[in-house]
């Protein structure tokens, strides 16, 4: 039916509103593919929960940047947004609301994606059951973790694996 992939995002981007977790799971799964074969509306995607991300931290400039990046990408892959189970107009009117949002200085505000497929809303709330999360559930503003995750999350796996890359080119040069 859907990726995994995408469902984990959804639910994150609905129930959790962690915005950084929707970022890094599309991003791993996008990366699956060979580069010159990757899908360019999973970075539409990845880049709308980034510009969500940014909007919450009050961070404007890169808000607007990602926002309007995402809808540049996923107002050309319309056939692609629809295939995903989702209203591809709706959610582009959703994001030029939000995009002005955020160029008016106005709040965050938690949004739903326009989900069309009936049974793609399905499988993920009964993922959120799984998971105990709430579907539809607001972003908690007072959450110092959620809102500044790329600072706060533990990063020991990125350090280690740049370590060895490090080490890698070293005895590859001899």
């Amino acid at each position: 039916m859907y990726p995994k992939a995408y469902i984990d995002y959804l639910v994150e981007f609905h129930a959790t509103r962690d915005y950084f977790e929707c970022h890094e799971i599309l991003e791993e799964y996008w990366k699956e593919d060979p580069p010159n074969n990757r899908k360019v509306y999973w970075v539409g995607f990845i880049q709308l929960a980034v510009a969500l991300y940014h909007h919450r931290r009050q961070n404007t400039a890169g808000a607007k940047r990602l926002m309007a990046n995402s809808i540049r990408i996923l107002q050309a892959e319309k056939q692609a947004v629809e295939g995903l189970g989702l209203d591809h107009s709706r959610l582009l009117e959703l994001m030029q609301s939000v995009y002005e949002q955020i160029e008016t200085g106005s709040s965050y505000e938690s949004i739903m994606l326009p989900i069309k497929d009936e049974k793609l809303e399905e499988a993920c709330r009964i993922e959120c059951k799984k998971k105990e999360y709430t579907w539809g559930q607001p972003s908690t503003l007072t959450d110092t973790f959620l809102i500044d995750k790329h600072r706060l999350r533990d990063r020991t796996d990125v350090i280690l694996e740049r370590e060895k890359e490090i080490e890698r080119r070293k005895k590859s040069r001899g």
